[in-house]
């Protein structure tokens, strides 16, 4: 059974920070491309950060310099440490899992950037 757990997300304040981690099990994690999604009220669901099995990375224009996202295949874990957050990061944040045509998704962290 494969599984994505996201946590991390929180409440919190523009210009702060955090870590979003997700630990997948059931898959082989190395072989993976990993990304992170979100969604927005009323929006679609965006590409935020992406990081393929042998570690190169791409990011969205909105988080350029402000996200980086990490992954440790010895933990099955894909980080993505959020630096100078602003309300419009505000969103559900899930965990993809990607190799060839076959996809899982993680269930979601709530990120929530308000003063």
């Amino acid at each position: 059974q494969v599984q994505l757990v996201e946590s991390g997300g929180g409440l919190v304040q523009p210009g702060g920070s955090l870590r979003l981690s997700c630990a997948a099990s059931g898959i082989i994690f190395s072989m993976y491309d990993m990304a992170w999604y979100r969604q927005a009220p009323g929006k679609q669901r965006e590409l935020v950060a992406a990081i393929t099995r042998s570690g190169s990375t791409n990011y969205a224009d909105s988080v350029k310099g402000r996200f980086t996202i990490s992954r440790d295949n010895a933990k099955n874990t894909v980080y993505v440490q959020m630096n100078s957050l602003k309300p419009d990061d505000t969103a559900v944040y899930y965990c993809n899992a990607a190799w060839r045509s076959t996809y899982f998704w993680g269930q979601g962290t709530q990120v929530t950037v308000s003063s």
